[in-house]
């Protein structure tokens, strides 16, 4: 959420900056100036009339003192009459200041400088590439015919559970996620991230806290009894570890690794491009996330995608890094990498990873701050990443891994797996 500070202050660089994103912001920031102003003008009017109220009741307790109950009483009327326009002001107040807030979710966060204008996927830029494409032999097959072939995945056993999107991991593919996650939690702690092991379903609040809510509503999986939502990243309830927090300098930075079952709606989704594993409605995701001060926040960016490329690179995968355009960056995102790898025997990259600095967006609607050296709050910077996301990971290795002899594993994955084929 943009800070109405910053909004008063900036209105016309914010609205230049948002045509980034193709939209054009000007009706919601006037939309928010007015309200901002409306609830100004109430909060005003309501101080001098509490201020009044306290003065003539002071002054009621004086004339009682003295013996003038008559005129004490006239003042008692009038201060009858200012607690009721007192009790209006306040009630009225809460109405705009809710009005107020329910817009300021409405707008996304502003890009940074370096994001390019855009409106689609097809507008981003990549940065950069690295890794060989294999080369397959003919016949070479996709992940969803691997999976059938070497029984390491039914996805029609996931359909009669539970419905599409669901699939049931067997075997060497149960244990070839275990070991993708051990793995990835054990390179994230090796990287100085505390792991974390965190509920699956979260309130309201936690959902409004990292942006999810409003925006995301629709692509979550709700439980309307109890009014929580299944987490679609583990970036909700680990950032939320700190929502309402003050923090002091020297915390920073703190550095988090979680791994959740991840559950999203998709709705919409349709295509032999979300074919297999390409798009689920539960999928296993590992995650780091970062609380840094505002001076070191795209360093510490710059960090998590080194440490991501290093992974990429010890599961000998061929990835590239773009960086997104304002129309395909995320809603939260102030600046976004999205890691590909490439899957060779669909011929098309898959997402398996975005990294992100969300500057103060996220802190604003958390309340997470710091004391600065001035002992003045400021709200902090959060970050976040997949590091990694598994089931395109994992397509991209059963596909560009296979031979004639079956499925290699990657050289670093076997201590985990406890062999080094999948026949």
């Amino acid at each position: 959420m943009l800070q109405i500070q910053n909004i008063r202050e900036n209105q016309e660089s914010i609205i230049t900056a948002l045509k980034k994103r193709s939209i054009d912001a000007e009706p919601m920031i006037s939309k928010v100036l007015e309200l901002d102003e409306k609830r100004r003008s109430i909060q005003t009017e309501l101080d001098a009339t509490l201020a009044e109220s306290n003065k003539l009741s002071k002054e009621i307790g004086m004339l009682f003192k003295t013996g003038k109950a008559q005129e004490a009483n006239v003042l008692k009327e009038k201060t009858a009459g200012l607690k009721e326009a007192s009790k209006k002001l306040g009630e009225d107040l809460n109405t705009t200041a809710d009005e107020l807030q329910q817009q300021l979710y409405l707008i996304p966060n502003v890009p940074h400088e370096s994001v390019p204008a855009g409106n689609s996927e097809e507008d981003n830029e990549e940065i950069f590439k690295e890794g060989d494409i294999p080369t397959l032999s003919q016949g070479a097959l996709p992940h969803w015919e691997l999976a059938k072939k070497y029984d390491i995945i039914d996805f029609e056993l996931g359909v009669k559970i539970t419905g599409a999107g669901f699939p049931v991991y067997k075997g060497k593919g149960a244990r070839l996620q275990r070991a993708l996650i051990a793995y990835f939690l054990d390179k994230n702690a090796e990287a100085g991230y505390t792991e974390m092991q965190v509920p699956l379903m979260v309130n309201e609040d936690s959902g409004y806290g990292t942006g999810q809510l409003p925006d995301k509503e629709g692509q979550m999986y709700h439980v309307q009894a109890d009014d929580l939502y299944l987490i679609p990243t583990a970036e909700v309830p680990v950032t939320n570890l700190h929502r309402g927090d003050l923090l002091a300098e020297s915390d920073f930075p703190i550095k988090y690794t979680g791994y959740t079952p991840c559950f999203r709606r998709e709705a919409g989704s349709y295509g032999a491009h979300v074919r297999g594993l390409n798009r689920l409605h539960q999928f296993d995701k590992v995650e780091i996330v970062r609380m840094e001060h505002p001076n070191n926040s795209y360093q510490a960016l710059d960090e998590m995608v080194e440490h991501v490329k290093n992974i990429l690179r010890e599961l000998k995968l061929p990835y590239r890094i773009l960086r997104l355009c304002g129309g395909d960056l995320g809603f939260t995102s102030a600046l976004t990498f999205d890691f590909e790898v490439f899957s060779t025997a669909q011929d098309r990259w898959l997402e398996i990873s975005s990294v992100s600095n969300f500057e103060t967006f996220q802190a604003n609607r958390l309340k997470l701050r710091y004391k600065d050296e001035n002992g003045k709050s400021q709200l902090a910077h959060t970050l976040n990443g997949s590091s990694l996301a598994l089931p395109r990971v994992l397509a991209g290795i059963l596909e560009n891994y296979q031979t004639d002899e079956g499925i290699k594993i990657p050289d670093v994955l076997v201590p985990y797996c406890g062999f080094d084929t999948i026949d």
